[in-house]
């Protein structure tokens, strides 16, 4: 259908597409017609993605696309750079689309956490939407093009958990920047927009212990946390 490929002519760059929100989010825009980026620290994870993408191509409204993948860290400035670089070069010009859904957790209640828990959640989470949100900014505006900037925060960043202080300060900094972003960006015909999930049912999420998944969906009118496919689009 046409409202299916309405990103035809984009390309689109998502972090953290290995798996959970970050592979839903690009089989959705693959399926809108984008060719797709897909980045992950797990370069494995990130070429099965494209696997999947391209195992798709037959289905209605799929793009089969020259999707690509890549590894990278990018809570590393210098890594970030080059993969925007990478990207570039390999599709020659800079993603019109870009998501950041890479993210990390590392519980731990407020008088029990270590500094490093802390120092890699602020930077996986939070320093890492920076430095993509900057990147992508930098290629566009040189460019002379327009885009749109999609950073993946989180309910918990306005809400706050039990245990997960590192978690919530970085989504809230997620919130703000972003919020920041679009003021400064606006005027080069950039969006930026932030995507505050619930609890959505990933492999991050099935690392958290089972009775405090219980007190979670407790929580929840629906009564069950939400899928990557379903809980962003639907």
């Amino acid at each position: 259908m046409a409202s299916q490929l309405r990103l035809r002519s984009a390309l689109a760059l998502v972090t953290g597409a290995g798996g959970g929100i970050g592979r839903a989010v690009s089989v959705r825009l693959a399926g809108e017609g984008a060719t797709v980026a897909a980045c992950d620290l797990d370069g494995a994870a990130a070429r099965e993605t494209v696997r999947l993408l391209r195992g798709r191509g037959n289905e209605e409204g799929v793009s089969r696309g020259a999707h690509a993948s890549f590894q990278v860290d990018v809570s590393e400035a210098g890594a970030t750079r080059r993969l925007l670089e990478q990207v570039q070069a390999c599709f020659s010009r800079p993603p019109s689309v870009v998501v950041s859904c890479a993210g990390i957790n590392r519980d731990e209640f407020l008088l029990h956490m270590s500094e490093d828990d802390w120092d890699k959640v602020i930077a996986v989470n939070l320093k890492s939407i920076f430095l993509v949100t900057q990147a992508a900014a930098q290629a566009l505006v040189s460019s002379s093009c327009h885009g749109s900037i999609i950073n993946i925060s989180s309910i918990i960043g306005k809400v706050g958990n039990v245990g997960q202080t590192n978690y919530a300060a970085s989504k809230a900094g997620v919130i703000g920047l972003t919020q920041t972003a679009a003021r400064e960006l606006g005027r080069h015909g950039i969006r930026c927009n932030s995507v505050l999930p619930g609890f959505i049912t990933t492999p991050m999420t099935q690392k958290v212990p089972q009775k405090v998944l219980d007190k979670v969906i407790g929580m929840i009118p629906m009564g069950h946390m939400g899928s990557p496919e379903g809980g962003l689009f639907m």
